[in-house]
């Protein structure tokens, strides 16, 4: 019973009784915690990541959070930061030292890629990016230094995927270990711990939340190795979630199977219908048949959520925007994953002044399908491409 999923979602630690029975678990929102006798304080103060002595550490409303998130990605245990930038980064660094090497996917998040590219050469750690559906691609760029394989599959815009068992059996070979961020299909859809990946990270912010309004990030991983995160880089650096937010999370959380499911159905729905509009030219989906990689996605991932890109056929990047600006019931942002539709033209990120245009043609926009009907998201895709 304990690993079925409504038992994590609904009881796995929560300790009613410690809390007047109460429902919802509350929020303890303290900066310290006091000690009966300085025995008690002496004993905390041995295990600091399963006591309750300081916020910064271990604080009880967050732990249910971590107790759920790393039983839902079946592994041992997990830490949540204050953002999915500060899980990458504490993944990446956990796992590296002066003088080693990572080997990264090619085109990862934008912040993934800012870690790797310009703050850790600071500190003599080197990297390389790679087709990460290529094995020997990867083996070749493999180093005696290499300590670290990280995947992102699929990613969230053009949606490369990597055979991720193949991956970690290679990694293995080597003695490399794997990180993969799991952000695109979240716990429900795809869970990379039981094809042998060592840590599994989340922006939480996207679909585990799945409301908007709360930044945040996770990794899980082993006992070993959420307890080196956090005696040397949790504490140290001080990324924590606040309790509040934490709590905002386990509702979240609730619901979230149930919000995967209407968001992958309608998605679909909408996939299906907009593909053939004479305006697409192309529309990556993993889980679209035409998607070149559709029998991967299909064999590791049980489910794909909201997140689909067009390549659009027009002329010029005005005529693009144009069409956009009649886009009334999909809201422009970045981020994705929770109740509403969203969409990123990647035109808005051209002509930028100081700035390098991106490796994405001006031609795609990422669309996020949220919770709204899918025939009142259709509509206004008609009415706005002609």
């Amino acid at each position: 019973m304990e690993d079925h999923i409504s038992y994590i979602l609904n009881d796995l630690g929560e300790h009613r009784d410690k809390y007047f029975n109460a429902m919802s678990p509350p929020v303890i929102q303290t900066s310290n915690f006091v000690f009966p006798a300085v025995s008690d304080f002496r004993e905390a103060i041995m295990d600091e990541l399963n006591a309750h002595i300081y916020t910064k550490g271990n604080n009880p409303t967050v732990e249910i959070l971590r107790k759920k998130i790393a039983a839902l990605e079946g592994t041992d245990d997990a830490l949540v930061f204050a953002s999915g930038t500060a899980a990458i980064a504490m993944t990446i660094m956990t796992c590296v030292g002066q003088g080693d090497h990572v080997l990264c996917v090619r085109h990862p998040y934008s912040w993934t890629a800012t870690i790797l590219s310009r703050y850790l050469p600071r500190f003599g750690v080197t990297h390389d990016f790679v087709d990460g559906s290529d094995l020997k691609a990867i083996e070749a760029l493999i180093r005696p230094n290499t300590k670290l394989l990280f995947l992102e599959s699929p990613n969230t815009f053009t949606y490369e995927l990597q055979d991720i068992e193949a991956c970690v059996a290679l990694a293995k070979k080597y003695n490399i270990k794997t990180a993969i961020d799991n952000s695109h299909s979240s716990p429900i859809f795809q869970q990379p711990a039981k094809m042998g990946v060592d840590i599994v990270l989340h922006s939480v912010t996207k679909y585990i939340n799945g409301h908007s309004d709360v930044v945040a990030g996770v990794v899980c991983s082993s006992h070993e190795i959420i307890g080196k995160m956090f005696i040397d880089e949790y504490m140290v650096l001080g990324g924590i979630l606040p309790a509040h937010d934490a709590s905002l999370i386990i509702r979240g959380l609730r619901t979230l199977p149930i919000r995967m499911e209407r968001i992958q159905a309608s998605t679909q729905k909408i996939v299906a219908a907009f593909k053939t509009h004479p305006r697409v030219k192309k529309l990556l989906y993993p889980f679209d048949p035409d998607f070149p990689q559709y029998d991967l996605a299909r064999k590791q991932m049980s489910g794909c959520g909201g997140l689909f890109t067009v390549e659009f056929d027009y002329p010029d990047i005005e005529s693009l925007l144009e069409a956009i600006a009649r886009i009334k019931r999909w809201k422009i942002a970045v981020s994705w994953g929770g109740h509403e539709a969203l969409m990123l033209p990647m035109a808005a990120l051209y002509n930028l002044p100081g700035r390098n245009d991106p490796h994405i043609p001006w031609t795609y926009v990422r669309f996020y399908v949220g919770l709204e009907e899918p025939e009142y998201l259709l509509e206004d895709l008609a009415e706005a491409f002609h």
